[in-house]
């Protein structure tokens, strides 16, 4: 039989690895050709990088988008958005470029959105039995996510995880605002706002240091007031329309 007498041909879904990087130039080949092993295409999002990152992104194989300045991870994380939606994907899944995430673990991460199962999947770093996370991190993570499921249905482990995966119905459904570390909880509120299948699966995550980074401390106090903002913006959005 050939190919144009087939009654009908079943469609691979289009899986599409975006990778938001800003200064990864010494990891990002590594994670590009990991990633190509797994998925139909790579983009990276440069986030105005002044190193290497988008060229060796490049050489790896991957479609690389370039902010020309810094712009921060909401941003690129709305890149990625855009760049799922205009080349086609059917799946999104994102990781971060610096090789803290396993790409290897990309099959595990978008399984259940093939079987469907779920509309968002979280790779979730406090499934395993055994994590490398800093202690503080992993502090202020739990206050963050603590906040975000305090009164809901939906309560999830990790919502500071930059390993995800998306259906269509997720990165096609919504604007996001938020422009900082905030846009993982953005995502969080209004996928569950939408009725979207929220999944976790455990993933392993790369630390190269334990010391305390009072950069991220920063970044926790500022993501964890919006999630506050973002709760309560939704709550009386809810009171409005009842």
């Amino acid at each position: 039989m050939t190919q144009q007498s087939r009654p009908y041909q079943i469609l691979k879904p289009k899986v599409i690895a975006a990778i938001p990087c800003y200064r990864t130039e010494l990891y990002v080949g590594d994670v590009v050709s990991r990633a190509k092993k797994y998925v139909d295409q790579v983009i990276v999002v440069d986030d105005g990088s002044d190193d290497g990152t988008g060229e060796v992104a490049r050489e790896a194989g991957a479609l690389v988008i370039r902010h020309e300045k810094n712009r921060g991870y909401g941003e690129a994380i709305k890149s990625c958005f855009e760049a799922a939606r205009s080349n086609g994907a059917d799946i999104l899944v994102t990781l971060d470029g610096d090789g803290q995430h396993n790409p290897d673990e990309i099959p595990r991460v978008i399984s259940p959105i093939l079987k469907g199962e779920a509309n968002l999947v979280i790779g979730s770093r406090f499934l395993a039995n055994e994590h490398s996370v800093p202690r503080y991190r992993k502090f202020g993570i739990g206050v963050i996510t603590f906040l975000w499921n305090f009164g809901s249905k939906v309560k999830v482990s990790d919502t500071q995880s930059g390993f995800r995966a998306y259906s269509k119905k997720v990165f096609e459904s919504f604007p996001l605002r938020e422009q900082g570390m905030a846009v993982s909880i953005e995502i969080l509120e209004k996928a569950r706002k939408r009725g979207a299948v929220i999944k976790e699966v455990p993933i392993s995550c790369v630390y190269v240091s334990s010391t305390i980074n009072f950069k991220a401390i920063k970044h926790g106090l500022s993501v964890a007031l919006s999630v506050i903002k973002i709760r309560l913006k939704n709550s009386l959005v809810r009171n409005d329309n009842s």
